[in-house]
């Protein structure tokens, strides 16, 4: 059973979500994080310290969905082939993939040259997808082709997030993943 400081802490965060989403990361305020959760500054200062911690932990939580639909896909993944189809479509899945999501994920991104905390989460991420990709990539290709091949498709999704934060509508998650998959080896494993 949870507690109701882990229940009000995700409420928090999942707010503070929302006004990022709406406001970016200069006009989301703990007032507005605060109004949107139907709770008082003071309570949202009392489950987090400032307003760097809140985005700290909205970043993980986002982090946290997202590495729970690809953890799911690649339980069920049986092949090398079906393991980069995982990660891939894991990222692009419809209700994650969109603009104002996308917006967020951007305004916290852009923190990240002056956030540790930010920059260390990002690091883990960026690595995590890596290892991911390599999963799948190192059985079908030389170890130096699968690094690269990764790199690639990582700065790919990484862009296709870019664009369609910056700009609404310019694609959708098929399109994206039709992107992506052009990246990958020929050979099927």
């Amino acid at each position: 059973m949870r507690a109701i400081s882990d229940i009000r802490r995700q409420e928090l965060r999942g707010a503070a979500f929302r006004v990022l989403q709406r406001e970016g990361v200069s006009g989301t305020t703990l007032e507005k994080v605060a109004a949107e959760a139907g709770a008082s500054k003071g309570i949202v200062l009392h489950y987090f310290r400032s307003k760097a911690e809140l985005f700290e932990q909205v970043m993980r939580e986002a982090n946290l969905v997202l590495k729970t639909r690809v953890t799911a896909r690649l339980a069920r993944a049986g092949s090398p082939r079906e393991r980069l189809e995982a990660v891939i479509a894991g990222n692009f899945e419809p209700d994650l993939f969109t603009a104002p999501i996308c917006q967020a994920w951007l305004s916290l991104c852009a923190e990240v040259p002056r956030d540790p905390a930010l920059a260390r989460i990002q690091r883990v991420i960026h690595a995590r997808m890596c290892s991911n990709l390599m999963s799948g990539l190192r059985p079908l290709l030389p170890v130096e082709d699968a690094r690269v091949t990764a790199l690639q498709i990582g700065a790919l999704i990484d862009g296709l997030w870019l664009r369609l934060g910056l700009s609404p509508g310019a694609l959708t998650p098929e399109q994206a993943l039709a992107l992506v998959r052009e990246l990958l080896p020929a050979r099927s494993g």
